[in-house]
């Protein structure tokens, strides 16, 4: 082969594609005259679609072996119903985001870190074109009169698109991948996540049914630790999961979700989470779990925890967890709540902070590092007692809030009276406060009075 020839590879793609480009309004029009096609809205089996393409191309006169028809009925599928030539993107199992900034500036994220990925989408039109389609297929409109949007793509994943003026280069899109698989706690340990030490106190936060707020900054894993989480609940338990776009996926066999919808192009149809946190509550939920508290919402969800649905979870940003209260101060404002009103509803709504932070040179280590308990200041403001306190390296260390974090794992959480399920999870609890404690001796002296104060350890 001369220096100067193509590769095979390169000179196969090239015709690929341009049989593509010459039969592909014909394939979606012959798609859309046939009803049973896309039953929907979704796409074609693919039978249907192989044959669409090759009536198509034997019209323009090419004739398509076996193997070239798969591809081209593919690249169709992705062009037509996916994402175009970002499609293959998505599909990568390594791959979190796709982030287009213009034609021939596409970046990825894996495992943290952003690189550049070898992709042509064609000239700005065809971006423009590609973010109108995208949006379209999440239910939203995308145009010069409204021309930013966030949307959820029928695969799950979440796009949000940008176009000029507001975009000042060019249309940008960015596409979150939902990934359908949670990671186990064992999972998170080996990754570093977690460390060692913690894996007892998640453990008996989740079984002794302690509402959590997970907190951290944008990409830090407060959903994947959540997820995690959930696989924990006992599966004869119920949880309703209200989001704005469906992230979480926990390893549960009973999950109900609620996903917020915008309003339509006449303004009409929307369902806010604040909506859905007061349908849970009509839903005979074991647990309420909320994506994550961004607006008014988080006043339904602090009178859920606090008027008896324990075992609650949300999510927050939060730079660290010192900047925790301002946030719910913030949010709790836009439900009309007072900043001492906040203050009463989350010291006693909210059982546990767990904190995940992002370090490393290029922020790609992500791990949980502080457990903290709620608390009121004398002046009646709240602030975050740190409990336990982890590094990236995976060492941990009992905090000044250690015994406050135990005794919230007591018998009062879980009464001997309760109903028949609880005293089974008060020896759960019991169990896993027991290795709570176990675990942590060799960081901290041990305090026999907290211990008397948890079921089934001490005396």
């Amino acid at each position: 082969m001369s220096a100067d020839r193509a590769p095979l590879g390169v000179v196969l793609d090239t015709v690929l594609d341009s049989v593509l480009s010459s039969v592909l309004d014909a394939v979606r029009d012959r798609l859309r005259a046939q009803p049973d096609a896309g039953a929907g809205g979704g796409p074609p089996d693919d039978d249907v679609l192989r044959a669409a393409v090759d009536a198509a191309a034997r019209e323009r006169g090419t004739v398509l072996g076996s193997r070239a028809l798969t591809e081209i009925a593919g690249r169709a599928r992705d062009e037509l119903y996916g994402a175009g030539p970002l499609q293959p993107l998505l599909d990568d199992p390594s791959v979190t985001d796709v982030l287009v900034n213009g034609p021939r500036d596409v970046w990825v994220e894996r495992a943290g870190r952003l690189t550049r990925a070898d992709v042509d989408l064609g000239s700005e039109a065809d971006v423009r074109t590609l973010a109108v389609r995208l949006a379209a297929a999440g239910g939203q409109r995308l145009d010069d009169a409204c021309a930013a949007v966030d949307a959820r793509l029928p695969d799950g994943t979440r796009l949000h698109a940008v176009l000029p003026p507001v975009a000042g280069a060019g249309t940008l899109l960015s596409l979150r991948v939902v990934r359908s698989r949670a990671f186990t706690v064992d999972e998170l340990v080996r990754l570093g996540t977690l460390a060692p030490a913690a894996v007892p106190v998640v453990r008996a936060l989740v079984a002794s049914r302690a509402n959590l707020l997970v907190t951290g900054g944008t990409g830090s894993g407060k959903t994947t630790l959540l997820a995690a989480l959930l696989s924990l609940v006992a599966p004869d338990e119920r949880l309703v999961v209200i989001e704005e776009a469906g992230e979480l996926t926990p390893a549960h066999p009973h999950v109900v979700r609620l996903l917020a919808r915008r309003a339509n192009v006449d303004g009409a149809g929307r369902v806010d989470l604040s909506d859905l946190v007061r349908h849970a509550l009509r839903m005979r939920p074991d647990r309420i779990v909320l994506g994550e508290c961004r607006g008014a919402e988080v006043r339904e969800v602090m009178t859920a925890m606090n008027t008896g649905h324990d075992g609650g979870c949300a999510t927050l940003h939060a730079n660290t967890a010192a900047d925790v209260p301002a946030r719910l101060d913030a949010l709790g404002a836009l439900a009309g709540l007072s900043r001492e009103a906040v203050a009463a509803q989350a010291a006693s709504a909210f059982d546990a902070v767990l904190h995940l932070r992002r370090s490393g040179a290029q922020r790609t280590t992500r791990y949980l590092a502080e457990v903290g308990v709620f608390r009121r200041r004398p002046d009646g403001t709240l602030e975050v007692g740190s409990a336990l306190r982890c590094d990236a390296g995976g060492t941990s260390e009992r905090g000044p809030a250690w015994e406050a974090l135990v005794a919230r794992l007591g018998t009062e959480r879980v009464p001997a009276e309760a109903a028949p399920r609880e005293p089974e999870r008060s020896a759960v609890a019991g169990r896993e406060a027991g290795l709570l404690d176990a675990a942590l001796t060799a960081k901290a002296v041990h305090h026999p009075e907290v211990s008397r104060s948890v079921p089934g350890v001490g005396p």
